[in-house]
């Protein structure tokens, strides 16, 4: 999945189909002088839907589809024949996908299944036939309902990528480096920090032809709960991680510290996001040798407060205990 086609934030105003008009008619045959009322019910108007879809992994197919209409109900007529309902208008989402409401922000729902249909607005109702309001005083009925008028609003579809691992880390900490090794994807690696402007998603093969999915989320920096960097703007996407994998340089001036920062922009954005499994690697460990290791890990035996391991994504070293090591957590 390339940068330019993800897309994880859509706005777009919808509207439902009006409910058709019930009818009015009078039932009139060759020998049947006064038939009564025989006016049929108008159809529903179609609802908007929204709908999970497994096979999507991004908004882009909604990227430029800034209205959706559904179909108005055709009127009743005579016969007691009721009108067609209107045409749903059906919007298919990846699963994660949060709908809300412009204008008060309000989340409306949230789709997380396969199939799940949700209506985010329901088309009017069809008005009643006269033929509804016979009555013994009221013989010929000559007025029908009017169909309920459609229903419309501005949503915003907003994409919580779905993964059990996500990669935490500030920027240019390898975490690229890592997906690439570990899954096909392909996510651009550079020299520079912010290479990676939007999440890359790839699936981890494991043995007997198991797999789990792990996310490359853009480099938290610290003050990103303020705005700095790129902000708070993806930190919604590790949300929906099942572990939180935390990716430090084994360069880094202070590895204990950088975990701290980077644990507090997530208390800052969300304290729930606390209550996930944290795992933490020392990346690019080959330019570490043993002793160098070895006075590393019992710095971070007595300050670090969750389990780590070392790793090499270029040198391809420690990848497979690291599989390993996720996959247990994962069915734990």
């Amino acid at each position: 999945m390339t940068e330019g086609n993800f897309v994880d934030y859509v706005k777009m105003h919808i509207s439902s189909g009006n409910g058709g008009k019930g009818s009015a008619h009078l039932h009139r045959e060759k020998y049947i002088a006064k038939g009564g009322p025989d006016g049929g019910d108008g159809g529903r108007g179609g609802h908007v839907i929204i709908r999970g879809n497994e096979n999507l992994w991004t908004l882009l197919h909604l990227k430029f589809k800034r209205h959706v209409r559904a179909g108005h109900g055709e009127h009743g007529s005579s016969g007691r024949s009721t009108g067609a309902d209107g045409e749903d208008a059906i919007i298919e989402v990846p699963l994660g996908t949060v709908i809300r409401d412009t204008e008060t922000n309000n989340i409306l729902f949230e789709i997380t299944e396969a199939g799940e249909e949700k209506i985010v607005a329901e088309g009017g109702k069809g008005g009643r036939g006269n033929w509804h309001f016979k009555s013994s005083t009221n013989q010929t009925p000559r007025y029908a309902q009017p169909g309920i008028p459609l229903e419309e609003k501005d949503i915003t579809l907003e994409l919580k990528v779905l993964a059990d691992v996500g990669l935490v880390g500030f920027p240019n900490a390898g975490k690229s480096t890592l997906l690439s090794v570990l899954t096909s994807a392909k996510p651009k690696i550079a020299d520079y920090e912010f290479t990676t402007l939007k999440p890359n998603l790839g699936i981890v093969q494991y043995r007997d032809f198991q797999s789990f999915v792990m996310a490359d989320i853009p480099g938290i920096i610290e003050g990103a709960a303020e705005g700095k960097g790129l902000g708070y703007y993806f930190l919604r996407h590790i949300e929906r991680n099942s572990i939180l994998l935390f990716l430090i340089p084994a360069d880094a001036k202070d590895i204990v510290e950088q975990y701290e920062i980077l644990v507090d922009e997530l208390r800052r954005y969300n304290p729930e996001m606390l209550d996930k499994e944290r795992f933490v690697c020392i990346s690019k460990s080959d330019m570490l040798d043993e002793e160098l290791k070895s006075e590393m890990a019992s710095i971070l035996d007595k300050n670090l407060e969750t389990e780590y391991m070392f790793i090499s994504s270029v040198a391809q070293q420690g990848l497979t205990e690291l599989k390993d090591r996720l996959w247990k957590m994962l069915n734990d």
